[in-house]
């Protein structure tokens, strides 16, 4: 059965740290690729600019296993504005991760809490506010 995990990356000039995630790699513990998202799509102009703050990715399966130890290792310019968007597909909302002392650390969303489940890396994330909870 088939899972999928959506990521998002979202860092300040850090264009250069994440092109690399950008193209396949083989010696890497995860093979998925990130594609970049322009702040023109933001903008809502069709010119793209310099500089991009996000980066997508969906991973099938559980393949992503290595991708925080991977960005918690990179050289972030600016690693207080970095903040990792996950959302597995029984999650409610995505989850954020940041940056603290060197590693990514969930930050508690208001409202949620997430529940270890056996299919996926990090567990489930809900909404503890849903009807019918």
């Amino acid at each position: 059965m088939s899972r999928y995990t959506e990521v998002i990356v979202l860092a300040r000039r850090a264009e250069e740290v994440m092109e690399p995630l950008t193209r396949p790699d083989e010696n890497r513990e995860w093979h998925q690729t990130f594609t970049r998202v322009g702040d023109n799509v933001f903008a809502g102009s069709g010119t793209p600019s310099d500089e991009c703050y996000a980066w997508v990715a969906q991973f099938i399966r559980r393949n992503w296993t290595g991708l925080f130890a991977h960005l918690e290792s990179l050289p972030w310019p600016d690693p207080w504005s970095v903040q990792v968007l996950v959302r597995d597909e029984d999650d409610d909302c995505f989850g954020l991760w940041m940056i603290y002392d060197g590693r990514l650390v969930e930050v508690p969303i208001p409202r949620t809490e997430r529940e270890p489940f056996s299919d996926t890396i990090v567990g489930v994330l809900s909404r503890t506010d849903r009807p019918g909870r």
